[in-house]
């Protein structure tokens, strides 16, 4: 069933903007950020003085840069409820400096590296720094849990960590054959409390975990030690007037120069990385209408160099954004960057008021709770992603090379790899060739370069003169030498008498007669057919049988020698041109490759005939068709294209004849059971959108709505218009349909419309329906809205960004209709976003969230071969 809707409606209420968050009151707000940055704060001031114990800097560096990190990051940061701080992520390069050049000349880098920062802020680089291979980040990232891990570990069993990872490693057995029983007690403590805090049971048990895990995990572990009273290594916070300031950068140039890019580098991906992380648990935990404005990177990465300046100047760790308080902070309900400012205030005032305190702390507590960090650093999550898309050699590279080499010398061997895989998968071709039944099939498999040009000649060669050629392209990219090496080849196969057929992946025929035929189309000018599985109309469930009237017989190979045919293959019957160019002369229509399903009308041959015609020239150049007349003779005349009702009449004829005998059981079963849909498909009314044929779906699958823009009003700004709405209620409440997709399109007239509409155009129709596109047009102007892109490039032009936009706005816009939200509370329900480009005759599936380039992704969806 198809509801269409006409944009000829009176004038609706216009659709409320959907603009960004109003603006509220700061005083309104301070209640929520005081509560969210007192949160923050019982988690970074353990975290804060685990790190500094990681790294073997002075314990009051970390509570230095958690507070730095705090005031100045979270007042000049573009991320307004990103908190930063000092991060694992830092962990191990800081510790190397420190063993290499000393703390004061660390904190001398760290300022340096703070300068760096804000340089590239200044030459807007931050976007730029997010093209690293998330690979070499994750990997990155893992690497360095891993040494963290490893170091702490010896602390956990009452020893001391090693200089470098491998060290560790060796120096474990000894340390688990003497270990130290009330250290490895305490640890053991800590991570019990830390892993299990989060599965309390019960009505206590949620009022406990309001408690952060990590705060919760130390402070046991400290009460036990003090009442068991266990002589253990603990926190000694000596005075802060003794606290060790910079010093001139002391040491080789290029070593520093090493370490400011390395600190530089690091701390720059991590926190932007932490950025759109932040922005996208913002818009999944929240509505519009309570969303901060969507993380400026290049202020965030000026206020990560003001940070790093300050906090290396006053002796603090280097600073970062911090993915873990970052996220506390909005889970408990921050609202603006005052949240991560107070956090900073907080710590300032513990570490002049509850020094007594802390210096309680057994150090074995804290480094169980660093280690649970290094560990989760290795997430099974990046794996399992890096593995489905065929970069787990990147990463485990990335990650051995990081453990035994160090943080940059991990990410310089990581790019390297990647680069190198990218080349091998560039260069990579499988070329084969085969023969079934005198057919001779050449398949070329990945991109034709000139690397390929000596394999693809060998293989041409060996094909005889005057043969039948398959030619199956199943690549994206062909440069010119393969383009030279294939042209040639054909024209002296052609020249010889052979016949030629260039398909694409899966068989399918390309649109022209030549390796230049870089696109592919189902009406390919007379070349071979699908699968023989066509049915016509997308509605067969039955494979055609060339017993069939309407079957498509397939290919059809040349002549065998001497056959007598031409070279060129004119004037053949029953067989194809040399040249692929030639209708074959089968009676009936569905031996007309041209009239096949899903060809335009346009392309169709005229069908008047009883039978098919011989096909002449006469010296003009007009197409003369010999038609039998009434009295049988045949009689010369030029047969006019149908137009109009004669086409119509003619498509319907052609499916009565062709279609009908192999869909009429279906559609009576249906008429009897009435219909069942399991999708509502919303999608645009352009003619070049057959939702049957892209979907491969038959009677009674979809529920389909048809409007200028696929465009959903929002319920109560359609006024008198209710179609839309009323097909949704009734797919939705009646129809009991199981999902819902938005499908969108290449080059929509009416996103160019959008596009080009001005306020004082004139109120018309069209106009006034397109007034529904608007809050899409805002949306993709907007910084508090992630983009829309598709997976691998970014969109063409403006008309395409919108066209992918309008699909994300128009989900949004389902859910506001009642019956629609009602069933996704109900977890009946799905939504599904879908773009489709003409062109490439290429359907693509929005996935589920953003990637890490803070985008809503349409994935290309494949094909099985």
């Amino acid at each position: 069933m198809t509801a269409t809707t006409p944009a000829t409606t009176p004038e609706p209420t216009p659709a409320p903007a959907q603009a960004g968050p109003q603006k509220r009151s700061p005083l309104k707000d301070l209640p929520a950020d005081l509560s969210a940055s007192a949160a923050v704060f019982l988690i970074a001031l353990p975290l804060s003085l685990g790190i500094a114990l990681a790294t073997g800097a002075p314990l009051q560096a970390g509570l230095v840069a958690a507070a730095v990190g705090g005031i100045v990051a979270g007042r000049f940061g573009g991320a307004p409820l990103q908190v930063s701080g000092p991060a694992a992520g830092l962990t191990v390069v800081t510790a190397e400096l420190i063993q290499r050049y000393g703390w004061r000349t660390t904190c001398a880098i760290t300022v340096l590296a703070g300068v760096c920062q804000l340089g590239l802020a200044l030459l807007r680089t931050a976007r730029s720094a997010l093209m690293v291979s998330p690979a070499i980040v994750h990997g990155m990232l893992a690497g360095i849990g891993v040494t963290i891990a490893l170091a702490q570990l010896h602390i956990v069993l009452g020893g001391s960590p090693q200089s470098s990872a491998v060290a560790n490693v060796l120096g474990l057995p000894a340390q688990l054959a003497d270990p130290h029983p009330a250290a490895l007690g305490v640890s053991a403590l800590t991570l019990c409390v830390l892993l299990g805090w989060g599965r309390l049971p019960g009505r206590a048990g949620r009022a406990l975990r309001k408690v952060p895990a990590a705060l919760a995990a130390v402070a046991t572990a400290t009460a036990f030690a003090a009442l068991a009273g266990l002589t253990l290594p603990r926190v000694d916070l000596p005075s802060w007037r003794s606290h060790a300031l910079p010093e001139m950068p002391e040491g080789p140039v290029l070593g520093l120069i090493a370490a400011v890019l390395t600190i530089t580098l690091v701390g720059s991906v991590e926190s932007l990385l932490s950025s759109v992380a932040t922005d996208k648990l913002i818009a999944a935990e929240r509505g519009t209408d309570n969303r901060p404005p969507r993380a400026d990177l290049d202020r965030e990465l000026r206020g990560q160099g003001a940070a790093n300046i300050v906090s290396g100047m006053l002796g603090g760790l280097p600073v970062t954004g911090v993915a873990v308080r970052s996220v506390a902070n909005v889970k408990s309900g921050a609202v603006s960057r005052k949240s991560a400012m107070f956090h900073g205030l907080w710590v300032v005032l513990a570490a002049g008021l509850l020094v007594p305190v802390l210096d309680l702390i057994p150090l074995a507590a804290l480094a169980a709770l660093v280690m649970a960090v290094g560990v989760q650093m290795v997430s099974i999550t990046h794996l399992r992603t890096v593995t489905r898309h065929g970069e787990v050699l990147v990463y485990a590279t990335t990650i051995v090379a990081v453990v035994l080499g160090g943080v940059l010398e991990g990410v310089a061997v990581g790019i390297a790899v990647a680069v190198a895989l990218a080349l091998r998968r560039l260069a990579r071709t499988r070329i084969t060739l085969t023969e079934l039944d005198g057919v001779h099939r050449i398949c070329a498999r990945g991109q034709l370069t000139f690397l390929a040009v000596p394999r693809l000649s060998r293989v041409l060669s060996q094909v005889p003169h005057g043969g039948h050629v398959v030619v199956e392209l199943d690549g994206s990219f062909m440069d010119h030498a393969a383009y030279e090496a294939l042209q040639d080849w054909q024209n002296s196969h052609l020249a010889h008498g052979g016949s030629l057929e260039l398909t694409g992946r899966g068989g399918r025929a390309l649109a022209g007669t030549g390796p230049d035929a870089g696109t592919e189309a189902g009406a390919d000018q007379g070349r071979a057919t699908d699968a023989a599985a066509d049915t016509g109309s997308g509605a067969g469930a039955h494979a055609r049988t060339a017993g069939d009237p309407g079957a498509d017989p397939g290919p059809v190979s040349g002549p065998p020698p001497g056959a007598g045919a031409s070279p060129a293959g004119h004037g053949r019957t029953g067989s194809r041109s040399g040249a692929g160019g030639g209708h074959r002369s089968d009676s009936g229509r569905g031996a007309h490759h041209c009239c096949r399903p899903w060809t335009p009308w346009q392309n169709h041959c005229d069908h008047r005939a009883a039978h098919a015609p011989a096909v002449a020239a006469d010296p003009g150049g007009t197409v003369v068709r010999t038609i039998p007349s009434a009295s049988g003779v045949p009689a010369a005349e030029t047969a006019p294209r149908r137009r109009g009702a004669g086409q119509l009449a003619s498509g319907i004829s052609a499916f009565q004849r062709d279609t009908a005998p192999h869909v009429r059981d279906e559609l009576a079963r249906l008429a009897r059971e009435g219909q069942r849909p399991s999708q509502l498909f919303l999608t645009c009314a352009d003619s070049r959108l057959v939702t049957s044929m892209i979907t491969a779906s038959g009677p009674g699958d979809l529920f389909t709505v048809r409007n200028v823009g696929n465009l959903v009003p929002l319920p109560g700004a359609e006024a008198t218009d209710d179609s839309v709405a009323a097909a949704i209620e009734y797919a939705v409440d009646v129809l009991k349909v199981a999902s819902i997709t938005v499908c969108g399109h290449s080059g929509c007239g009416a996103m160019q419309a959008l596009l080009n509409s001005h306020p004082e155009a004139p109120a018309t129709p069209l106009t006034r329906w397109l007034r529904h596109g608007l809050p899409s047009l805002k949306r993709m102007g907007s910084r508090h809205h992630a983009w829309a892109r598709i997976s691998g490039r970014l969109p063409a032009d403006a008309v395409e960004q919108l066209c992918l936009t309008n699909v994300v706005q128009q989900l949004e816009h389902l859910r506001a209709h009642e019956s629609v939200a009602r069933r996704l509370a109900e977890g009946t329900l799905e939504l599904h976003g879908m773009y489709f480009h003409v062109g490439e005759a290429q359907a693509y599936l929005l996935s589920e969230g953003e990637d890490f380039f803070d985008c809503r992704v349409f994935d290309s969806v494949g094909q099985s071969v």
